[in-house]
């Protein structure tokens, strides 16, 4: 008889956890394993790349962007349905005003992680008892997994920097008390949970983000990637349109390096709720021609591929797939030394580490641009990278066997 696992995940957006979990699952045996999904909002391009034998669970899923205009709208409208719904606003009310004041007092409110209990609590339900649950990302699902599903096994996925994103303790520590297992994707991403979390410090494992080595460098030679005609230096960045992103950074860091006489265009692959405020600072700066938002692309690894130098400045990480898959595909990085990205870099030997500001990344990414040497360097070592780590899977699949 085959076990069943459920995963349960906020959206389906073009994400890193939405991408390592499509991966995981991929790894799988599915003649031993009986895969469903259910995301609290059944929105997002990933959807599409679900493997044929995933059960989705759940209302009709829409393959749509989660941050675009129509993507927001739903979210909205789900959230007003949920505060009608068997009267969610009545209901959920102490809550709400628990998160409200605890985020206030905190020093940043945020509206995703005010609502996120109150659509866990207004999602279907399911009879099926699980042999294992998976809350493969924070908040929503992790609310869902831990009150909602019957299962034998239950486990938290920790992405993030919990401390940086906002989470508070108060709030939702309760949710891994039914929690065999917290798995982090990175040392760093662990140890602040346990910091934060320290009645749950031994539940924490690392399980590193499953990466696809072989259809990364595939997808890489299919598609077009760049359009243009340019003949300079092609700087590139994957990642949301968010503030934690340090766009904001790049910007000026591009004036001024082109200030220095480098010859550059920047390149950014995302969407998110930046958008406006980054092409704003692009004008105010002049940089029209030189800094360009391209959005979201179903294909991001021809662009890595003929990129000259790989970019990831941020001011935090849980850990970036995007830097890995530019391990992957054999290119030289520079990057800000920040967590997350310290444990996928070490600097000056497969990439280059800077403290983040407009001068130093400037002075990063020229550094390593005039330094053949360096850049060969640098290419060598991620070349010579294991992204396989069969144990992880083994551990997980233990959980769903015993």
């Amino acid at each position: 008889m085959k076990r069943k696992i459920l995963f349960a995940i906020n959206t389906m957006g073009r994400g890193g956890a939405e991408k390592a979990m499509i991966e995981l699952i991929k790894q799988l045996d599915p003649s031993r394993y009986e895969i469903h999904l259910f995301a609290l909002i059944a929105r997002g391009e990933m959807f599409t790349k679900l493997p044929a034998h995933v059960r989705v669970l759940g209302p009709k899923s829409n393959p749509g962007s989660v941050l675009s205009l129509q993507g927001r709208m739903a979210l909205a409208k789900t959230i007003l349905k949920c505060m009608v719904k068997k009267g969610g606003v009545i209901s959920g009310a102490p809550y709400l005003a628990r998160n409200w004041k605890a985020q206030r007092q905190a020093g940043r409110v945020q509206p995703d992680k005010l609502f996120w209990k109150l659509i866990s609590d207004r999602s279907p339900r399911f009879d099926t008892e699980y042999d294992l649950a998976i809350g493969y990302l924070e908040g929503g699902a992790t609310y869902y997994v831990s009150e909602h599903v019957k299962a034998r096994h239950k486990i938290a996925f920790v992405h993030t920097n919990m401390q940086l994103a906002g989470y508070i303790p108060s709030l939702d520590s309760h949710l891994y008390d039914c929690m065999e297992a917290v798995f982090s994707v990175s040392e760093e991403v662990g140890r602040i949970f346990a910091q934060m979390y320290p009645a749950h410090a031994d539940k924490v494992a690392l399980f590193h983000n499953v990466t696809d080595v072989a259809g990364i460098r595939e997808s890489a030679r299919k598609g077009a990637g760049f359009t243009d005609a340019f003949d300079g230096v092609r700087l590139l960045t994957i990642g949301r349109l968010q503030p934690y992103k340090a766009y904001d950074v790049a910007i000026p860091a591009l004036a001024e390096l082109l200030r220095r006489g480098v010859n550059a265009r920047w390149y950014v692959l995302g969407e998110g709720p930046e958008r406006q405020n980054l092409e704003k600072l692009i004008r105010e700066q002049g940089l029209e021609d030189r800094f360009f938002l391209l959005g979201d692309v179903e294909n991001p690894y021809p662009y890595i591929l003929q990129c000259d130098l790989y970019v990831h400045a941020t001011r935090f990480e849980g850990k970036s797939l995007a830097i890995t898959e530019a391990q992957v595909l054999g290119k030289p990085i520079v990057a800000s030394d920040c967590s997350g990205n310290t444990e996928q870099i070490v600097s000056g030997e497969d990439g280059l580490l800077i403290a983040l500001s407009v001068e130093n990344l400037a002075d990063g990414v020229q550094r390593v641009l005039r330094d053949g040497a360096l850049r060969r360097k640098f290419v060598q070592a991620v070349q010579a990278k294991d992204f396989s780590y069969p144990e992880d899977i083994a551990r997980l699949c233990a959980l769903a066997d015993n």
